[in-house]
Parts: C-alpha cells; structure tokens; sequence
C-alpha cells in the first residue's frame, strides 16, 4: 500500500478524533493505563540497558542514542497494540478545528486519558522498584534511576515548557508519519526515528517522566541508591509527589500540549486547508 497524501492523513486523523471523542470512559481508561505501562516498560528497559554508559561522560552520547533506539518500542507498543496514549492525542485537536467535536469532547479525553496514563505509569514504577532489579550494576542502576528523577523535578518551568514543546512536536509527527503508513513495518519505520531524536536529544515526555520520576520517588526510599545517586540534597528534598507534579508534569504537560496541537496540528491545518475549508 502507497503511503498517504497529507491531506489524507488530515482526514484519517480527524476521523480519528472524531471516534476518541465519543469512546466511552472505561474504554478510554483502560486503553490509558496500558499506554502509560507501555511507555514504562520502554522507560524501564531504556535505563537499564543504558544506565553505565549515562553515567559516564565519555560515553552519554552512546548512551542517549541506545536509550532511544529501545525508548520507541513503548510508542510502538501503543500504535500497533492500541492504546490512549495523551501526548498523541493531542493530535485530536485537527477534529476541533475542523468543528467535527466539541471542545469539551477534546478536554473530557485528555483528562481521562491523562490519569489513566499516570496510573499505569506508576504502577509499573511500583512493580520494577519491587523486582530488585534496581540492584542492578551493583546499585548503580537504583542510583541512576534517582539522579534522573532528581533532575527532572529541578528544572526550572521555562526549560520544562520548551522541552515538552519539542518532544512532542516529534512524538505527534511520528504519530502523524504513521497514520499514513500503508504497513506495519511502515508504521514501525515512521514511528521510530522521531521517536529516537527526541529520547536523544533530551527533550521531556510527561508520559515518560511519569515513570522516570516516580521510579525515582520509589528508589530514593533505598538509603544506598540516593547515596549513590550523587544528587543534591535540595533535589532529593524535591523528589516527592508534589514535587513530580508542580516542577515538571505541569510545565511539561503545557509544552507538550504546544508542541503537539499548535506545532503539528494546527500547522498542518493551516498548511493543508484553503480558506474556504477545502483540503489541497
């Protein structure tokens, strides 16, 4: 199957939103809680197979770009398998601007979609933290999982805001890239690379930090793994729930939100319609 025109990705994506939209509260639920635990999964994985290149100087370049490369397989997970993931439905937004939903429609699927990502997130933060697998590298695994999660709650808002911008800029045109994929091994191909250049280039997921800071809430209650961490005191007096929520999601989920419903969707949109409407 060719790939389709941009326009026909606007329609698909549309009709898409359309159908999220009207999805019913348990649907919308539990697909969420099984995309917040795909993307932990893929969290997961990524820090344990690139934690002892991350922490050193010499190699955090390799690091970033093996932690990326395992980092997609949480989004392919949730396309192929079929899950509510937030930051992609932001995509949604074409459905509004085409008047096909309303906007209470949009806001109702973020919400509940939102949660239900956190709590699979933190769930699977729960169960890794309960493996021991955190032991790993002679607890360097645990120290990482907290040096992560203290840094992420000490940005500042302005970094997390344009972070968020960018990565989901890339995590909405992967989604955006595949809908229009005619094959599954399409499909994986337009997912994978800007999926990959956001995880190395840095830029901040709220799904993905979910996991990552809230491994670190569960990690830092191991004496050891802070000790070893190497972070500083006034961050790992952050690390908490509020902390989690108010210097990060919050900036982050903001940005992310930009990045995906202005940067790729209204972009599109503006690009793709005439002024009457009509698609080119």
């Amino acid at each position: 199957m060719n790939h389709l025109k941009p326009s026909e990705i606007l329609e698909t994506t549309v009709e898409s939103g359309i159908a999220k939209s009207g999805s019913s509260f348990k649907k919308l639920f539990i697909l969420g809680i099984m995309a917040g635990a795909y993307i932990a999964f893929a969290g997961a994985a990524a820090n344990m197979a690139s934690f002892n290149l991350l922490l050193s100087s010499e190699t955090f370049g390799l690091g970033k770009i093996l932690s990326g490369t395992i980092f997609t397989g949480g989004i392919i997970m949730v396309t192929l398998a079929g899950a509510e993931l937030f930051t992609g439905n932001n995509l949604m937004t074409l459905a509004v601007l085409e008047k096909k939903i309303a906007v209470s429609g949009l806001l109702r699927n973020w919400a509940i979609v939102y949660i239900a990502n956190f709590a699979g997130s933190v769930l699977i933060a729960w169960m890794v933290y309960n493996t021991g697998t955190l032991s790993s590298g002679g607890d360097m695994l645990g120290a990482f999982t907290v040096k992560v999660a203290a840094g992420k709650v000490s940005m500042d808002f302005l970094q997390c805001l344009i972070s968020g911008i960018l990565c989901n800029w890339l995590v909405c045109l992967a989604v955006w890239s595949s809908t229009g994929a005619g094959s599954t091994v399409g499909k994986i191909f337009a997912l994978f690379f800007p999926i990959w250049l956001f995880v190395t280039g840095g830029f901040e997921h709220s799904v993905a930090n979910m996991y990552f800071i809230s491994a670190g809430i569960f990690a830092a209650q191991n004496e050891v793994f802070s000790a070893l961490s190497g972070a500083a005191p006034e961050a790992l007096s952050n690390l908490n729930w509020q902390g989690m929520i108010t210097d990060n999601l919050l900036p982050v989920t903001i940005g992310n939100i930009i990045g995906g419903a202005f940067f790729v969707a209204t972009a599109y949109w503006l690009a793709l319609k005439g002024g009457k409407g009509d698609v080119k």
